[in-house]
């Protein structure tokens, strides 16, 4: 209260200066309010400077402006004019109101069989990323940054840790934080009454239309967009530029598209646009004479014409915007029977609703395979990384562990993300992830490796008496050497092993032996014991 009082005294102050001055008027006065040399402030904004950020503004419907507690002053005193203040108040009204009228919903993903056997007792989006953030803190956080606050999450397989990591990490406490009406709650596949309620998700699609009941509840009213969110890409985004975008091209749904060139074109799903943006045509993975017709001037989507000829190509990211009204119809009206986004709702609407492409020239990566899970992950240890998690104004949040930093004694590391809890000794580590409480012996060389850490910590007694009865700590073992692989959550490597793939295997299937290759790529599995002098 005293700070509030004193902000108001230097209001007060101010208001009293202003007067003494006397008004500018007339031309003299429009022309220095034009080039700037004079600015009236509103006294809650200024109280907001004064106390570092906490916003005081009265709520609108109290039926007061925001000047209604300058004074009067005596003499050549005038009020001062409000009309500065209501603009810049209102705007930000506007602005908030806007964002209150975004959903967005994140699906869950399927059974996660190429990512598979990280996917052995987790959700795709659980799955871990960058030595302490999950999958899913990427579509969540991209929100929040954006100021959505009304958020579900579609779940279906292995939900258990993604259900724990979204309640610890993002409780809003009933909203409070966001104005009173955000929220994050996640929607499990249930079995209900109506025709088809007894079957799994079919699709994302079916998924969205199967809780479409909520899409239509008095609570969320105020929602005139919804935004279609995967749990499983690797990118930072502005949701509410996607969102004004789409309103102001009036456009039914609005698909996020990703400018390439032609060696990758034929991995994704493409589109072909006309001079206006909106999208024509879709061709899946076209190759050939099929590729070379989805050509197209991208320069209409803003790139430049130097960046146009490098990537004449756009590429659908499985994000959308739709009307919440064109939602509801196509998915319970006129595509009843439709299970699929990307290959059946999009093309279709395509026919006869507008449906526009927005440019998002930024890194992006879809983490729907082993082999780019891996990639993605080493990348991000290199420098200057392709994505930066380290972002001050746009953070990557996730769940709040309070782990000591990282201990790091006689070690040789280069290229390396080493998370906070781990600890190394006397080891060398290279273009690698070291994890959340990860322990890493003498003698160990970790190179081109993920290692995901582990949930618990085993004191140092505990380990004495495993090592004593012949056990294997959780860790990496003394003179081991890891490289080209994934030690998933809570494995133990034993000493003097070589989890290298030496013969160079593609596929392979051990998982009775903790050991499971993909891609050429070796994986220690979750919990797994590697007894001693391994060679894998």
């Amino acid at each position: 209260v005293s700070l509030i009082q004193k902000a108001a005294g230097m209001e007060a102050a101010m208001a009293t200066n202003w007067a003494r001055r006397g008004p500018v008027t007339g031309a003299r006065g429009a022309r220095a309010s034009r080039e700037g040399r004079i600015k009236v402030r509103e006294p809650y904004a200024m109280r907001k400077d004064f106390l570092g950020g906490g916003n005081l503004r009265p709520p609108a419907s109290r039926g007061r402006t925001a000047c209604s507690t300058r004074p009067r002053i005596s003499g050549r005193a005038r009020l001062v004019k409000t009309t500065a203040v209501m603009e810049t108040y209102l705007s930000e009204s506007e602005s908030l109101s806007s964002t209150r009228s975004v959903l967005a919903i994140i699906l869950g993903g399927g059974a996660g069989t190429r990512l598979y056997p990280l996917t052995k007792q987790r959700a795709k989006p659980a799955v871990p990323i960058g030595g302490a953030y999950r999958l899913i803190d990427v579509p969540m956080s991209n929100c929040i940054n954006s100021g959505i606050s009304k958020i579900y999450i579609l779940t279906q397989f292995n939900s258990t840790s993604l259900n724990r990591h979204l309640t610890r990490a993002y409780n809003f406490g009933n909203g409070i934080r966001f104005g009173g009406d955000g929220f994050v709650e996640i929607l499990a596949a249930t079995q209900t009454p109506s025709p088809g309620g007894k079957d799994w998700f079919q699709g994302t699609a079916d998924a969205v239309r199967r809780y479409a009941w909520l899409l239509e509840s008095i609570r969320i009213r105020q929602v005139e967009d919804i935004v279609i969110l995967s749990g499983d890409h690797l990118y930072r985004m502005d949701y509410m530029k996607f969102v004004q975008r789409h309103r102001e091209a009036n456009a039914d749904i609005t698909v996020a598209a990703l400018p390439c060139d032609e060696k990758r074109a034929s991995d994704f799903g493409l589109m072909r646009i006309n001079g206006r943006g909106r999208i024509e045509a879709f061709a899946e993975k076209p190759e050939g004479d099929a590729l070379k017709a989805m050509k197209v001037d991208t320069t209409i989507l803003g790139l430049n014409k130097r960046e146009a000829a490098e990537k004449p190509y756009i590429a659908s990211m499985g994000i959308y915007v739709f009307k919440k009204d064109t939602l509801l119809q196509l998915l319970n009206e006129t595509l009843p029977n439709a299970n699929d986004f990307g290959s059946e709702i999009i093309p279709a609407a395509a026919e006869n609703m507008k449906v526009q492409a927005y440019l998002f020239n930024d890194y992006w990566e879809d983490i729907g395979t082993m082999k780019s899970f891996f990639e993605a992950n080493l990348a991000l240890a290199q420098h200057p990384p392709m994505f930066e998690f380290y972002d001050a104004l746009h953070p990557i949040y996730t769940s709040p562990r309070f782990l000591p930093p990282a201990k790091v004694q006689n070690c040789k590391v280069s290229d390396a993300i080493v998370s906070h809890g781990a600890h190394l000794e006397d080891c060398v580590v290279e273009n690698a992830i070291i994890g959340l409480r990860s322990r890493i012996g003498k003698g160990v060389k970790i190179i081109d490796a993920m290692i995901m850490g582990a949930d618990y910590y085993e004191n140092e007694e505990t380990r004495a008496g495993l090592l004593k009865e012949g056990k294997i700590p959780i860790g990496i073992g003394d003179n081991t050497v890891v490289q080209n692989a994934i030690c998933d959550k809570n494995c133990r490597v034993g000493k003097n092993c070589a989890i290298v793939n030496s013969a160079g295997v593609e596929e392979a299937n051990h998982e009775d032996e903790g050991i499971y290759i993909r891609s050429g790529i070796v994986t220690v599995l979750a919990n797994a014991t590697i007894p001693d002098g391994t060679v894998v």
